[in-house]
């Protein structure tokens, strides 16, 4: 793996420092003096960081008044809206849209899926609904996430669409952080189940409405679910 350089390290110090909050949307971030001497940098290399950052819409200069942290909603790097999302506070704006995010690509991948699905795909789904249960039963919501990750991971796959997979895969360190947080209510894991065996026999009907209609119904419930037990608890 290549070594960052050190505009690289200094970026990415910063934003470790802008996702955990000590810089919230909208405050100054500090000075090239200051980021100078805590980096032991040049105030060039400083310079360059920040610049690194306003070129990704984290942060924003205005003349005369200081660098600004900009709201996550302006950001236009996935890798730091990750980061944010996976690592940061919770904001449950963020939360409610990754489910969004999830609805518009998995209803599709799963519409897809169902006339191109294999039928050793199809076992392989039965026996991660199978390992769900067997986690559920013992409160294992390690073993459940993952199990409800590859669940999800297959039929992704099995549209046979390579961008959908491709487009999905920065996604999974934030859903296994955020299906951690939510897997551990033992309810939000009973109505998983129940809407991955939907999906799964959905599938297996090669039926391409059926299985869209059920794998939005799961998006639903998942949605509501966190309302429910997670923001609002």
């Amino acid at each position: 793996m290549a070594r960052k350089s050190l505009v690289g390290v200094v970026a990415d110090e910063l934003l470790d420092r802008i996702v955990a909050g000590e810089f919230p949307p909208g405050t100054v971030v500090p000075g090239e003096l200051e980021l100078s001497a805590r980096h032991e940098v040049s105030r060039m290399t400083v310079r360059e960081a920040m610049k690194t950052l306003e070129a990704q819409r984290i942060l924003s200069v205005e003349r005369g008044r200081g660098t600004f942290v900009n709201p996550l909603g302006q950001w236009a790097s996935l890798e730091a809206v990750l980061r944010a999302s996976s690592e940061g506070t919770k904001d449950a704006e963020a939360a409610v849209q990754l489910i969004e995010l999830r609805r518009m690509l998995e209803t599709g991948a799963c519409e897809l899926a169902a006339e191109r699905i294999s039928d050793a795909d199809l076992d392989v789904l039965t026996k991660h609904v199978d390992k769900m249960q067997a986690a559920h039963d013992v409160n294992d919501v390690a073993a459940f996430v993952e199990a409800d990750l590859a669940f999800h991971d297959v039929i992704l796959h099995a549209s046979g669409n390579v961008f959908v997979a491709v487009l999905f895969e920065p996604l999974h360190r934030v859903l296994e952080a955020r299906r951690t947080e939510t897997s551990a209510v033992p309810e939000i894991q009973e109505h998983a189940i129940n809407h991955h065996r939907k999906i799964a026999s959905a599938l297996s009907s090669r039926n391409p409405h059926e299985a869209r209609i059920a794998m939005d119904a799961h998006m639903q419930q998942t949605l509501d679910d966190l309302k429910t037990y997670v923001l609002e608890a």
